[in-house]
């Protein structure tokens, strides 16, 4: 029988059976096969600032980073990621103790889940949630315990009351997201507190993914928790290039964090990929230290293609969720007299030539994300305008 030994055990770890294809693969393939305009997976379809790529390329030239890098990241990324968290946010971290370099964010999460879960132990995670969280605390043995973003006043907010109740006494960390993708929610600084004061409490370890960290709209703040009060020696902070210059085919992540976590994440990472990505390396370096120019017109870009795109879903007759941050925008799909954003999805390439992904996959509670499709928005403006117009015609009435 295909997929089975002669025992009839599974080929596949049964902690990876639930997952199967990332909906990302499958929808990709399916933009490729219907020849539509993706909207599903987030990756820019232009390249970052030209003086970045030719950093990149002079490091290829002069033979920097050709051959392994050093385990903890190249020291001229270390320092400039030490600069960026200094200059930005005022969290002073020692680049040889306190910072690692990752093949990308998405190993940064693993690296730092299977370092820091025993088998057992609980993570809260906000639902919808990216969806390698669920993979890697599996991965690690760990269960995971959604706390749902719900719908209000035209944002997904957080319930503070369920995110204390779901601690248990097994609860080992938190897992927290902001500028948060799917929803685009920015957590306010209340809100963050409010967390802070709970994992000090309650002693738990936080990981927080803020890799859309430069991209937050509409007077939105973002504020990483480590600056909160107790919160350094407790936090595992990540962020990435690829965001936020536009090379996400790079996998240039990185994490701060206290020398005792950086230790820990680092022996599990050395046995992920060792090392990757050597001549970008040098080239994340300088993008990091780019003027403050840079962030803000990167910013204000993406704000228009938000804009553009959320507007044109409008028209198109979604009910939209303008995002705080990040670069996606939510929608729920009820108004086009749909509540199926699995059936929508697969669907759509045929009825419109757009690809979206249905938010159900980024849930445990499946229900709770039925309705719900996102769609991105780094792209560029004439092929948001395209889209936008297909959607017209296949719904508006």
């Amino acid at each position: 029988m295909a997929g089975m030994t002669s025992s009839e055990r599974p080929l596949l770890n049964r902690r990876l059976a639930e997952f199967g294809t990332t909906i990302f693969a499958e929808m990709s393939a399916l933009a490729l096969r219907t020849g539509s305009i993706n909207l599903g997976q987030g990756f820019p379809d232009t390249d970052g600032p030209e003086e970045v790529r030719e950093a990149a390329v002079r490091a290829l030239r002069e033979g920097r980073g050709n051959q392994y890098p050093p385990g903890p990241g190249v020291p001229e990324l270390r320092d400039a990621i030490a600069a960026h968290q200094q200059r930005r946010y005022g969290l002073s971290y020692d680049p040889d103790a306190e910072v690692l370099v990752t093949a990308g964010a998405t190993e940064a999460i693993a690296a730092a889940l299977l370092a820091l879960l025993e088998p057992g132990d609980e993570v809260v995670a906000l639902e919808p949630y990216y969806d390698s969280y669920a993979a890697c605390i599996a991965m690690a043995g760990g269960t995971r315990v959604p706390v749902t973003l719900r719908p209000d006043a035209g944002a997904f907010r957080l319930d503070l009351d369920e995110l204390r109740a779901a601690v248990t006494p097994r609860t080992r960390l938190l897992l927290v997201n902001t500028p948060h993708n799917p929803t685009g929610t920015v957590l306010t600084r209340a809100e963050l507190t409010a967390i802070a004061e709970l994992a000090v409490e309650r002693d738990l370890l936080v990981v927080t993914d803020e890799v859309y960290e430069h991209l937050v709209y509409d007077g939105a703040e973002h504020v990483p928790l480590a600056t909160l009060p107790g919160m350094r020696e407790r936090t595992v902070t990540i962020g990435s290039a690829g965001k936020t210059f536009s090379f996400t085919g790079w996998k240039v992540g990185w994490i701060t964090a206290a020398p005792g976590l950086v230790s820990a994440v680092r022996s599990a990472k050395q046995f992920l990929t060792y090392v990757a990505s050597g001549p970008f390396q040098y080239a994340v370096a300088e993008a990091l230290r780019l003027p403050d120019s840079y962030f803000e017109e990167f910013r204000a870009d993406m704000r228009g293609k938000r804009e553009l795109l959320a507007d044109g879903l409008e028209r198109a007759g979604f009910k939209v969720f303008r995002p705080a941050g990040t670069y996606f925008i939510t929608t729920d799909i009820r108004p086009l007299g749909e509540s199926d954003g699995f059936a929508f999805c697969r669907a759509l390439p045929e009825r419109a030539g757009v690809v979206a992904i249905p938010n159900a996959v980024f849930y445990d509670h499946r229900d709770e994300g039925a309705p719900f499709v996102r769609f991105a928005f780094c792209k560029r403006a004439e092929v948001l305008a395209d889209a936008t117009e297909r959607l017209h015609k296949a719904f508006a009435r």
